[in-house]
């Protein structure tokens, strides 16, 4: 008697925690992405501070921030828990926003944007844990890309919001800022009702609760060193907008760079995750780079407009290349009792890389051009790519 041929096993549903955490991190970027957008011209005109005073606030946020980014992650692997964590950083990221249309100084922005930036590094580890552990292997690539999606919508709308906003409140940033308070107390809001706990990263012995950053494995420490080489090619998507007044874009149209930048991302983020899961990451991360590299060359050239959008669209599509890609590859390499201890690790390099690649833009930039930023930034891409072709492969990839 013939048997029948085994049917083709369903791929598994994301999970409930996915999609809550996709949309909870729509709605606070919506909100911060709106503060991104007008804070430069908030701080200068309406504050009247110098430009090195939004450089000294941004670089002293961003690296206390980055301490967050560790603890957070260590303990939320000793506690076995992750959505105390994740509240935690939501919850100070949102009321962080209404301090913003309340400051009248340096040192209120400052306390400002340093809660927001804590409580961004706060929610990171575990979030990225969270989605790692309720996740089966093999659709891991689309839930860190349909997160990564829904949070780029967010980046999305928030320049075209911030310029309706602007237009309806006549000018006025204050008014704007409150309005965008609504969607980070959202944010936080279906985060604290809707996220469960998972249970699926509960079973881990003792002797690995105790284990700390020196634990963690090989594997993983080259993947965030490769990460931390690569986020050195990809500096502040600010550089984009000063391309972008460099050809000669208007002041008040130049954000819609980021519109560019962000469609890209959004809509490319969930099928690069999707197909990461059919046939790897490795090879899919290396296209990223590529791409990154044809972005940088086409923007060092001399360009119109019409190259300028090609760029930016370049520029998102190498972040949906990308970003997911490296969180499934951390989560698939790091043990579960160290997961959110890894990506701890991973964010907190990439966050100093960020912050080094920004400095390092700009000082180039203001000796040298625009050309040979974007070009030094395509060489260290090119470099980054060379080490991830040199790892060794994991069983996963075997």
């Amino acid at each position: 008697m013939n048997k029948r041929p085994a049917l083709p096993r369903p791929r598994p549903r994301l999970p409930r925690n996915v999609w809550i955490l996709g949309f909870v991190s729509l709605l606070m970027d919506l909100s911060s992405e709106i503060y991104h957008a007008l804070l430069p011209a908030f701080l200068t005109i309406t504050l009247g501070l110098p430009v090195a005073a939004m450089g000294a606030i941004d670089g002293v946020a961003e690296a206390t921030a980055n301490m967050a980014k560790l603890v957070s992650g260590r303990l939320s692997d000793r506690n076995q828990r992750r959505k105390p964590w994740i509240l935690l950083g939501y919850g100070l990221a949102a009321l962080s926003k209404p301090l913003f249309p309340l400051s009248a100084g340096a040192l209120p922005i400052l306390g400002a944007r340093f809660a927001d930036r804590i409580g961004k590094g706060i929610r990171g580890a575990p979030r990225d844990a969270m989605i790692a552990d309720e996740t089966p292997p093999e659709i891991r690539g689309a839930a860190f890309g349909l997160r990564q999606s829904l949070d780029t919508v967010g980046a999305f709308l928030a320049p075209l919001a911030a310029i309706g906003l602007m237009a309806w409140f006549a000018g006025d940033i204050r008014a704007v800022f409150w309005v965008a308070t609504i969607p980070a107390f959202l944010s936080f809001l279906v985060a604290w009702l809707a996220l469960r706990e998972g249970r699926n990263h509960v079973a881990v012995d003792a002797k690995m609760k105790l284990a700390g950053f020196r634990d963690i494995d090989p594997a993983t420490r080259r993947l965030i060193l490769v990460g931390f080489v690569f986020t050195l090619a990809r500096f502040s998507e600010g550089f984009l907008i000063l391309r972008a007044l460099d050809i000669g874009v208007s002041a008040t149209l130049s954000p819609l760079v980021l519109v560019a930048f962000n469609l890209a991302f959004g809509l490319l983020a969930y099928p690069a995750g999707a197909l990461a899961d059919r046939i790897g990451a490795r090879g899919l991360l290396l296209c990223g780079i590529a791409v990154l590299i044809a972005a940088d060359v086409l923007l060092a050239q001399s360009i119109g407009l019409v190259g300028l959008t090609a760029g930016c669209l370049l520029w998102g599509a190498h972040m949906a290349l990308t970003q997911g890609l490296f969180a499934k590859m951390i989560a698939d390499a790091a043990p579960a009792g160290l997961r959110a201890t890894s990506f701890g690790a991973f964010h907190f390099a990439s966050g100093i890389a960020t912050l080094l690649a920004s400095l390092g833009a700009g000082l180039i930039w203001d000796r040298d051009g625009a050309s040979a930023t974007f070009l030094t930034a395509a060489a260290l891409a090119a470099v980054a790519g060379a080490m991830l072709v040199l790892l060794p492969k994991q069983p996963a990839e075997a």
